[in-house]
Protein backbone atom coordinates (compact mmCIF):
# COMPACT_ATOMS: atom_id res chain seq x y z
CA UNK A 1 0.00 0.00 0.00
CA UNK A 2 1.32 3.37 -0.94
CA UNK A 3 1.16 6.26 1.56
CA UNK A 4 2.63 9.44 1.27
CA UNK A 5 3.20 11.72 3.96
CA UNK A 6 3.40 15.41 4.05
CA UNK A 7 4.75 17.20 7.22
CA UNK A 8 6.51 20.59 8.05
CA UNK A 9 3.16 22.93 7.43
CA UNK A 10 1.82 25.76 9.97
CA UNK A 11 1.47 29.58 10.77
CA UNK A 12 4.28 31.44 9.69
CA UNK A 13 4.36 35.25 8.97
CA UNK A 14 5.37 36.79 6.17
CA UNK A 15 9.10 37.09 5.08
CA UNK A 16 9.45 33.39 7.05
CA UNK A 17 10.34 29.68 5.60
CA UNK A 18 9.27 26.52 6.11
CA UNK A 19 10.77 23.01 5.13
CA UNK A 20 8.22 20.65 3.74
CA UNK A 21 8.96 17.04 4.04
CA UNK A 22 6.61 14.20 2.31
CA UNK A 23 7.78 10.49 3.10
CA UNK A 24 7.13 7.69 0.77
CA UNK A 25 5.90 3.59 1.68
CA UNK A 26 5.23 1.24 -0.28
CA UNK A 27 6.57 2.27 -3.71
CA UNK A 28 10.50 2.21 -5.47
CA UNK A 29 10.79 5.83 -4.33
CA UNK A 30 14.17 5.72 -6.84
CA UNK A 31 11.21 4.82 -9.41
CA UNK A 32 9.10 7.58 -9.05
CA UNK A 33 9.21 11.24 -10.69
CA UNK A 34 7.65 13.59 -7.18
CA UNK A 35 6.05 16.36 -7.31
CA UNK A 36 4.21 19.16 -4.94
CA UNK A 37 1.02 21.14 -6.00
CA UNK A 38 -0.71 23.38 -3.79
CA UNK A 39 -4.81 24.15 -3.38
CA UNK A 40 -5.55 27.75 -1.86
CA UNK A 41 -9.46 28.33 -0.85
CA UNK A 42 -11.77 28.35 -3.86
CA UNK A 43 -8.83 27.90 -5.94
CA UNK A 44 -7.73 24.62 -8.23
CA UNK A 45 -5.32 22.76 -7.52
CA UNK A 46 -1.73 23.65 -9.16
CA UNK A 47 1.59 23.06 -9.98
CA UNK A 48 4.60 24.19 -7.64
CA UNK A 49 7.42 21.92 -8.38
CA UNK A 50 8.81 18.52 -9.29
CA UNK A 51 12.07 16.57 -9.21
CA UNK A 52 13.31 13.72 -11.50
CA UNK A 53 13.70 10.52 -10.01
CA UNK A 54 17.49 11.06 -9.29
CA UNK A 55 17.28 14.40 -8.58
CA UNK A 56 19.11 16.10 -11.32
CA UNK A 57 16.12 17.89 -12.86
CA UNK A 58 13.82 20.46 -10.77
CA UNK A 59 11.24 22.59 -12.12
CA UNK A 60 9.07 25.38 -11.03
CA UNK A 61 6.12 27.24 -11.63
CA UNK A 62 6.94 31.05 -12.66
CA UNK A 63 4.99 31.73 -9.03
CA UNK A 64 7.52 30.11 -7.14
CA UNK A 65 11.15 30.00 -8.76
CA UNK A 66 13.79 31.63 -7.08
CA UNK A 67 11.65 31.09 -3.96
CA UNK A 68 11.06 27.56 -3.19
CA UNK A 69 13.52 24.73 -3.70
CA UNK A 70 12.56 20.76 -4.17
CA UNK A 71 14.71 18.13 -2.97
CA UNK A 72 14.62 14.30 -2.28
CA UNK A 73 16.87 11.58 -0.63
CA UNK A 74 16.03 9.05 -2.09
CA UNK A 75 18.15 7.01 0.45
CA UNK A 76 15.11 7.96 3.08
CA UNK A 77 12.37 7.87 0.38
CA UNK A 78 11.66 11.62 1.12
CA UNK A 79 11.03 14.71 -1.26
CA UNK A 80 11.53 18.08 0.63
CA UNK A 81 10.41 21.61 -0.37
CA UNK A 82 12.23 24.36 1.11
CA UNK A 83 10.13 27.35 1.12
CA UNK A 84 11.48 31.18 1.80
CA UNK A 85 10.34 34.67 1.98
CA UNK A 86 6.70 33.38 1.78
CA UNK A 87 3.56 35.55 1.52
CA UNK A 88 0.39 35.73 2.09
CA UNK A 89 -0.26 34.32 -1.21
CA UNK A 90 1.18 30.89 -0.42
CA UNK A 91 -1.83 30.18 1.92
CA UNK A 92 -2.64 26.52 0.76
CA UNK A 93 -2.61 23.16 1.39
CA UNK A 94 0.49 21.67 0.43
CA UNK A 95 0.19 18.13 -1.17
CA UNK A 96 2.79 15.72 -2.35
CA UNK A 97 2.62 13.54 -5.67
CA UNK A 98 4.33 10.25 -7.33
CA UNK A 99 4.48 9.42 -10.80
CA UNK A 100 5.84 7.02 -12.61
CA UNK A 101 6.58 9.31 -15.90
CA UNK A 102 10.28 9.80 -15.59
CA UNK A 103 10.20 13.68 -15.22
CA UNK A 104 6.92 14.08 -13.81
CA UNK A 105 4.36 16.58 -15.66
CA UNK A 106 2.77 19.85 -14.51
CA UNK A 107 -0.98 18.18 -14.65
CA UNK A 108 -2.22 16.99 -11.58
CA UNK A 109 -3.94 14.28 -13.36
CA UNK A 110 -0.56 12.67 -14.11
CA UNK A 111 0.05 11.74 -10.92
CA UNK A 112 -0.60 8.25 -9.43
CA UNK A 113 -0.34 8.84 -5.91
CA UNK A 114 -0.85 11.94 -3.27
CA UNK A 115 -0.22 12.94 0.04
CA UNK A 116 -3.08 13.76 2.20
CA UNK A 117 -1.81 17.33 2.82
CA UNK A 118 -0.57 19.67 5.10
CA UNK A 119 -1.68 23.22 5.26
CA UNK A 120 0.98 26.21 5.38
CA UNK A 121 -0.75 29.68 6.47
CA UNK A 122 1.35 32.75 5.84
CA UNK A 123 0.38 35.75 7.92
CA UNK A 124 0.74 39.19 6.83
Amino acid sequence: QVQLVESGGGLVQAGGSLRLSCAASGLIFSAYAMAWFRQAPGKEREFVARISRAGHSTDYSDSVKGQFTISRDNAKNTVYLQMNSLNPEDTAVYYCAATQRPWGDHAPDRYAYWGQGTQVTVSS
